[in-house]
């Protein structure tokens, strides 16, 4: 498997990450391209990374193409590229935001596999959430789009009309959890506890609620339930964050996110 991935920025790097340091599957060569690509390589200890700043280059040597570049520029990286771009030969997975398959197809004017995803950067320690679609060509290689990102965390097939939302709850949303759990170490601070000491007891709190809900089939409701008690302190601070508008907060934030990528996508 020869991979190329297109834009090193910070997903780009934390995906490299994620596919240079799984070991579920075989990755011959993995090329990342970047302007200046001044220590790039020395970031990876593999002799299967390879490093330039030629797209048509990347493209050249590889099969599967990953586009990690920002919505604004891939109109020019596409039509730099399309000239190499061999009909049943490339897969092409794009993880910009709020470009359909189809504004790619209108640019390579090709019968490319396309495959939209929408990865996070937890895919950097292997815990990404990857929602995938494709188009019709790109349904028979969905499976290849599956291993990559499988081996880098979680992925689910949706159709494409789901994808802005995804990219709220699984893109949009580690700035969220952060948040929370950035909020939970200030809180923690005050309490008493020194800052170290704080933030490793709040993420580690977050992993087990998470925990706790992928091992099982349990609803969120029924894990609260078994940790209140009459009159505990535990329901009494559950509900003052409700009386505070944490949830109601929580909701309106996604949806104005929403709106958001929404008034980006109608901008084009």
């Amino acid at each position: 498997m020869k991979i190329a991935l297109i834009g090193v920025g910070n997903l780009g790097y934390s995906i490299a990450q994620g596919i240079a340091n799984q070991t579920q599957f075989q990755v011959d060569q993995l090329t990342l391209t970047k302007r200046n690509v001044t220590g790039l390589a020395e970031k990876f200890d593999s002799n299967k990374v390879k490093v330039t700043s030629s797209n048509i280059e990347a493209v050249q040597q590889s099969d599967i193409i990953i586009l990690c570049i920002q919505p604004g520029q891939i109109n020019s990286v596409l039509n730099e590229i399309k000239g190499v771009l061999l009909e049943g030969r490339h897969v092409l997975i794009s993880t910009v935001t709020g470009r359909a398959i189809q504004d790619i197809e209108e640019v390579i004017k090709k019968d490319i596999a396309v495959i939209r995803s929408m990865p996070n950067t937890a895919i950097s320690v292997g815990q990404s959430m990857t929602c995938l679609s494709a188009n019709e060509q790109g349904k028979d290689q969905l499976e290849i789009a599956e291993q990559i990102f499988n081996a880098v965390g979680q992925t689910l097939v949706i159709e494409e009309k789901m994808m802005q939302a995804a990219t709220v709850i699984c893109a949009s949303g580690i700035a969220f959890w952060m948040r929370l759990i950035r909020a939970t170490t200030q809180g923690a601070i005050q309490l008493g506890f020194d800052a170290p000491e704080a933030k490793n007891m709040a993420t580690q709190a977050c992993m087990g609620a998470a925990s706790l809900l992928l091992n099982s089939d349990s609803h969120p409701e029924a894990e609260i339930d078994k940790v209140t008690t009459p009159r505990g302190c535990t329901i009494s601070g559950l509900n003052e964050m409700e009386h505070e508008g944490m949830s109601s907060a929580l909701i309106k934030g996604l949806m104005k996110s929403y709106d958001k990528i929404t008034d980006i996508i109608s901008e084009k």
